[in-house]
């Protein structure tokens, strides 16, 4: 995609969101270009999926659920109840049906922004990240979160993020999608709890 591409896309999305979410978006767009060149990652692809990550967030539940179903995504009762989580999934039908975005890696990306997935790719992580670190985020923890995507580590900086999110919606009462648990879990036996060689994971007392 040409520069003057990826400007007329995101002339043509910013007639569709409001004006804060355009500016995240923008915000968004900086913090995954500098985790792209840092990660050594499509630099292209990750701004393509940064600017097109909240397409759909602007979309009312109702209108969100039509797409889900016309589409055959996969609705639980978490994202029956928060719709607001299928802005994602959502999103990335409409990345490929009205901005004709067709690399699977950038619509992955934008799908599981949200909540994240067991066995995230680089892409995937940058976007989930620099959702959370964008220049106009401000809540606690995150200069720690900024701090931790400088390292070398995107596992440990994601594994962050994950914990940060749930217990915030811990303490507000919320509703965790299993996706992020699932995420979460992944990543801490991936670096805490690896097997000895040849050996798989086995229930206690199995």
């Amino acid at each position: 995609m040409t520069n003057e591409e990826f400007l007329n896309l995101q002339n043509r999305l910013k007639q569709t969101l409001k004006p804060r979410r355009f500016i995240h978006t923008l915000g968004v767009i900086k913090s995954a270009e500098q985790m792209a060149r840092h990660f050594n990652i499509d630099n292209e692809k990750a701004r393509v999926a940064a600017l097109l990550h909240d397409c759909a967030k602007n979309y009312a539940n109702e209108k969100m659920l039509d797409i889900a179903r016309a589409a055959k995504l996969p609705l639980d009762e978490i994202t029956l109840a928060e719709p607001q989580l299928l802005h994602g999934p959502v999103g990335a039908v409409v990345a490929r049906q009205i901005y004709g975005i067709k690399d699977e890696a950038i619509l992955s990306a934008i799908a599981y922004h949200t909540t994240g997935r067991e066995n995230m790719q680089p892409l995937e992580k940058i976007i989930y990240l620099a959702d959370f670190i964008e220049p106009g985020r401000h809540y606690p923890g995150v200069e720690s979160l900024r701090e931790a995507c400088k390292e070398n580590d995107l596992d440990e900086a994601c594994l962050m993020a994950f914990s940060n999110t749930i217990n915030y919606i811990n303490a507000i009462g919320g509703l965790i999608h299993p996706r992020t648990i699932n995420a979460r879990n992944a990543l801490i036996l991936k670096k805490k709890y690896q097997p000895l060689k040849g050996e798989k994971y086995r229930e206690s007392g199995k």
